[in-house]
């Protein structure tokens, strides 16, 4: 973490005070604004609940939650966004950058609060972390270490590899800076890399084709609404072609991928009921700095390293928060 991020985080728990006295007789509404599915989604939700419940809220007596999940199709995701401001929600949750960017478009005026995003100041939804401006705030998805240390996990569990396939979204607003950043990284690392630009689920086995053409020896899984939305389909593709995998959410292990670096979730969410709690009284998104991910977790699948004849390194097991046998 940043000092800056430090700093912010700091200074943000130290304002926090659990059971703070609501508006007397106010009940509020927040919108959650979702890529995915309610099943996909479900690990976010109880931190949520979590957080808030620890702030005082509690729903059907001060609070009102209201769902919208785009089912995998983000192409929706700018007429969900719209119904939450037609129901003039106090204040609306987001996970990811596509969906701040249409929560964003949809309204300049409703709070809307971040349980984790990257690429927000490419997508110009915030002026900064620490100035954040306008209408968004809340946590960060992408911490400065975040690139370097996948590839050096990866690095370390496949040491031959030379040629890095790379999958990444060409419509997310973060593309070109995230491309010039990771090939810069893997540059430093001696392999080369090999981008797998995509746009629709349609375009995911055609990628990896082209990987294994292009005799790829390893893939990592850029961060995006549209790969977290078919985590199974990603990782059955990988075992087909023999390719090991790096992914950014523990999803995609669970549902058989070889292993995953990235923040914890959960984390992220139970995180932003602080940015719900100080809007709700009165604090305006502008003036509350955005922080970065407190911890991330490294998780490996015994059985994926074994459906394409890969034996872990005891260095890298050893370095695992959890091991799926």
């Amino acid at each position: 973490m940043t000092k800056i991020g430090a700093f912010a985080l700091a200074a943000l728990l130290a304002c926090v005070s659990p059971g703070l006295a609501q508006q007397a007789g106010k009940v509020w509404t927040i919108g959650v604004l979702v890529s995915s599915t309610p099943a996909l989604n479900a690990p976010r939700d109880e931190p949520l609940w979590q957080g808030l419940r620890e702030r005082g809220y509690v729903e059907g007596k001060n609070l009102t939650v209201v769902y919208r999940y785009a089912e995998g199709k983000v192409e929706r995701l700018p007429e969900l966004a719209a119904e939450l401001v037609r129901l003039k929600v106090d204040v609306i949750i987001v996970g990811g950058t596509r969906v701040a960017t249409a929560a964003k478009q949809a309204t300049s005026t409703i709070p809307i609060v971040v349980a984790g995003a990257g690429s927000l100041t490419e997508a110009g939804i915030v002026s900064s972390f620490t100035s954040p401006g306008g209408n968004v705030t809340g946590v960060s998805r992408v911490s400065p270490d975040f690139f370097g240390k996948r590839l050096e996990l990866l690095k370390q569990t496949v040491p031959k590899a030379m040629r890095l396939g790379a999958f990444m979204n060409s419509d997310n607003p973060g593309y070109e800076a995230r491309l010039k950043e990771l090939d810069l990284a893997v540059k430093a690392s001696g392999m080369r890399l090999q981008p797998l630009a995509v746009r629709g689920a349609n375009d995911f086995e055609g990628a990896f084709g082209a990987a294994a053409k292009e005799r790829a020896e390893a893939i990592i899984l850029m961060p995006d609404a549209l790969f977290h939305n078919y985590p199974a389909r990603m990782v059955e593709l990988a075992a087909k072609h023999k390719l090991p995998a790096m992914y950014d959410r523990v999803d995609f292990v669970e549902a058989g991928g070889l292993m995953s670096y990235g923040p914890d979730l959960a984390e992220l969410s139970r995180q932003s009921a602080y940015y719900v709690d100080r809007i709700l009284q009165g604090a305006k998104p502008a003036d509350l700095p955005m922080v970065e991910p407190i911890r991330s977790r490294f998780v490996v699948n015994l059985q994926a390293a074994k459906q394409i004849a890969l034996t872990l390194p005891p260095a890298v097991l050893n370095k695992a928060d959890r091991i799926i046998k």
